[in-house]
C-alpha cells in the first residue's frame, strides 16, 4: 500500500486495493524493471506528499510527466532547477510575468538543493508548498514515450483525487489547461452535486504547439488569487 504521509492517506483509503490498481501495479513493476520509466518511484506521488488534501488552494492539471531524462519529478510542469525549463513552462512563466509583472519567474537563477522534502529543488515546489496541486493526469511515462502510460490506470486513480476534491466545501480553483485536462469539466461539476463552490479555468495548453491559441492573456494567476480573496482564503505568492 502507498503511504503518502498526510491526510490523503485517510482520502485514498480503499483505492490501493481496488482492482484497478493491482494491475495498475502489476503493470509498472513489469516496466520499471524493463527499461527506464520518469519520475522515480519514490517520486510518483509528490504532487500528493506536498500538497495536503485539506491545504489544496488551486489545482493544476497536467498531462503526463515530462519523459526525457532529469526532468519528471511528479509535480506538473515543474523540473529541478538545475535543469533547463521545457517550453511548457517557459510558456507559463512568461505569461505569469505579463499578469503579475516582470519578475516573478527568477527561477532561471538556480539555487542549490535542499533535502528538506520530496523533490525539494523543483521550480515549483514554492507553489506547491502553498496549496497548489501540481496534478498530472498521468502519474508516470516511458522514457522518450509520450503518453505511453495513458489507458493504463491512472487516469481512473486521478479522476478519484479530483472527484475528492471537487466534492470538498472549500473553494479552490481548478485549472484545465489543454483538452484532456479540460475533458475534467464534468467530473467537477459533477462531483459538487449541485453546489457550484469552485472555480474552473480552462484554456489552451502552454505548449508552444498551442500557447498562442489562447492561453497567453489569460491571466490565471490574478484571476485565481482574486477568487480566493473573495472566498477569505490567503493568496498565492508565485513568486519564485
Amino acid at each position: 500500500m502507498v503511504k503518502i504521509g498526510n491526510d490523503w492517506d485517510e482520502m485514498l483509503a480503499g483505492e490501493w486495493d481496488k482492482p484497478y490498481y493491482a494491475e495498475l501495479r502489476s503493470f509498472l513493476l513489469d516496466e520499471y524493471r524493463k527499461g527506464t520509466v520518469y519520475p522515480p518511484q519514490t517520486d510518483i506521488f509528490n504532487a500528493l506528499k506536498l500538497t495536503a488534501y485539506d491545504d489544496v488552494k488551486a489545482v493544476i492539471l497536467g498531462q503526463d510527466p515530462y519523459h526525457e531524462p532529469g526532468q519528471a519529478q511528479g509535480l506538473a510542469f515543474s523540473v529541478p532547477r538545475s535543469m533547463q525549463a521545457p517550453p511548457s513552462l517557459i510558456n507559463i512563466m512568461k505569461e505569469m510575468d505579463a499578469d503579475l509583472g516582470s519578475g516573478y519567474s527568477s527561477f532561471k537563477t538556480a539555487s542549490s538543493r535542499s533535502d528538506d522534502g520530496p523533490a525539494s529543488d523543483g521550480i515549483l515546489v514554492p507553489w506547491a508548498r502553498q496549496g497548489v496541486l501540481l496534478l498530472n493526469t498521468v502519474l508516470t511515462v516511458r522514457a522518450h514515450q509520450a503518453g505511453s502510460h495513458r489507458a493504463r490506470g491512472w487516469e481512473q486513480f486521478t479522476d478519484r483525487v479530483i472527484e475528492l476534491l471537487a466534492a470538498r466545501t472549500k473553494p479552490m480553483v481548478f485549472v484545465l489547461w489543454g483538452a484532456n485536462a479540460g475533458a475534467k469539466t464534468d467530473l467537477i461539476l459533477r462531483s459538487q452535486q449541485g453546489k457550484l463552490r469552485h472555480l474552473i479555468i480552462k484554456a489552451p495548453h502552454p505548449s508552444p504547439l498551442s500557447a498562442y491559441r489562447g492561453f497567453f492573456g489569460g491571466r490565471y494567476f490574478s484571476r485565481i488569487n482574486y477568487f480566493l480573496e473573495d472566498n477569505g482564503i490567503e493568496p498565492i505568492d508565485w513568486r519564485l
